[in-house]
């Protein structure tokens, strides 16, 4: 995801002719109820250079909070963070593939707990390496790359500047469209992932709606109903799934198959050498060689042949079909702002996008005729899926528009059925 700057004041000063020199940086006053100036969050797994910060801080006269050292054994890993957040000034954060798979998570999936004191607390995301996806909270932050040369004397600048002076760098918690629309959330994965066949439906977990669209859902019933929809797949669309019950109705259809074959082959050695077949005594009768041959050659390679059509086509269909129900489920969640995508089985992407502007150009493009609304749902019914695909991927499938759009930076929804209509995708 691409940043906003944030912390623009504060990285542009650092940014001068003349670098910064780590021994005029003067740590901040701590207050009352402060203890450190920073609490650093990171994996273990880069555990080597985030103590060589750690160390390069507090020579500096930094107070560093972290959690081998200072979380208090025996209180959950929650009550920890909770009480090292509101302790610091400032909260740190380590993004590296690890630590967005695994601490954010932990952070994102209590966001509800953090927020009164995330929101009193500037964020400084510190990149680790190029190409790591910036969680969707972080987004609008201006971030620091730690491969830049300058980057300890941009890191103490911005931990020594008086939050105060920080304003506007803080999370605030999904408000305007502005700053996260286009923006990708973490994908659903089907409970069933593992062991699940290519033709069947996932599953996904309808009995608590994630916390990152806790934020955005105002009425998170709608969540639980699209979910629902996406699951009846399962029930109403796959159909015949046990290998044993289709070898079963294989096995029948090749008998019938087989006599049918053989019947057909007869009569056509009837018709062609005008005699009755010899009778079965004869050493080698006529119809002894047709039912070999069907047995043999043409029933087997038939049945090898409709076995791999079928199952290719249930993978086909089982997404198809998946694809139609995540259209319907988004006319529901388009509401809220979210939008969900198919390109699996197992698994589906969630985008936060306002449709808002895109649906008033279908009011005017229409605004001649009375269905103008069930327009705009049947778009979302066949391309809402797709484009939440290409959203989160940020991939479509043909050039970006001139014309601007309503997504700043990106095409839009009404731009991306346009496309999908001038290439005839349209059902």
């Amino acid at each position: 995801m691409e940043p906003v700057n944030s912390l623009k004041t504060t990285v542009s000063q650092s940014q001068s002719t003349v670098p910064l020199s780590p021994s005029i940086c003067v740590p901040p006053t701590l207050r009352d109820s402060e203890c450190y100036h920073v609490f650093i969050s990171y994996s273990s797994t880069d555990y080597q250079w985030t103590h060589s910060i750690i160390n390069q801080l507090e020579s500096c006269g930094l107070q560093v909070c972290y959690h081998e050292r200072d979380f208090i054994p025996g209180r959950t890993v929650l009550e920890n963070m909770s009480e090292c957040i509101q302790e610091s000034q400032k909260v740190l954060l380590v993004l590296s593939p690890e630590f967005v798979r695994s601490r954010w998570c932990l952070l994102e999936a209590n966001m509800s707990l953090f927020r009164d004191c995330l929101e009193r607390k500037p964020i400084v995301p510190v990149l680790l390496q190029p190409g790591v996806s910036v969680p969707l909270h972080l987004c609008h932050l201006t971030y620091l790359e730690a491969n830049d040369p300058d980057f300890m004397n941009k890191l103490l600048k911005v931990l020594c500047t008086p939050n105060r002076e920080l304003q506007g760098s803080t999370v605030v918690p999904f408000q305007p469209p502005s700053i996260y629309n286009g923006k990708a959330l973490q994908p659903l994965t089907a409970v069933n992932d593992e062991g699940l066949n290519k033709w069947d439906s996932g599953q996904f977990s309808d009995m608590e709606v994630p916390d990152q669209l806790r934020l955005i859902i105002e009425d998170q019933e709608k969540y639980r109903q699209a979910v629902r929809m996406i699951n009846s797949v399962s029930q109403n669309k796959v159909w015949l799934r046990p290998l044993w019950l289709r070898a079963m109705i294989y096995i029948i259809g090749a008998i019938v198959f087989l006599i049918l074959a053989t019947f057909s082959t007869y009569m056509t050695v009837i018709f062609i050498f005008g005699q009755f077949l010899p009778k079965l005594e004869n050493k080698n009768p006529v119809g002894v060689w047709v039912l070999t041959i069907s047995s043999f050659y043409c029933v087997p390679l038939g049945f090898i042949i409709q076995l791999s059509l079928w199952k290719m086509d249930d993978e086909r269909y089982i997404v198809r079909e998946m694809q139609k129900t995540v259209g319907q489920a988004n006319t529901i969640l388009s509401e809220e702002k979210v939008l969900m995508g198919c390109r699996s089985n197992s698994k589906i992407y969630l985008v936060y996008v306002s449709l808002d502007g895109c649906k008033h150009d279908f009011a005017e493009t229409f605004s001649e005729q009375t269905n103008a609304e069930d327009m705009f749902e049947r778009a979302i019914l066949f391309f809402s899926s797709g484009y939440a695909c290409c959203l989160a991927k940020r991939h479509f499938p043909f050039p970006q528009p001139s014309s601007t759009g309503h997504l700043e930076g990106g095409v839009c929804f009404c731009q991306y059925v346009s496309q999908q209509l001038s290439r005839g995708e349209w059902k």
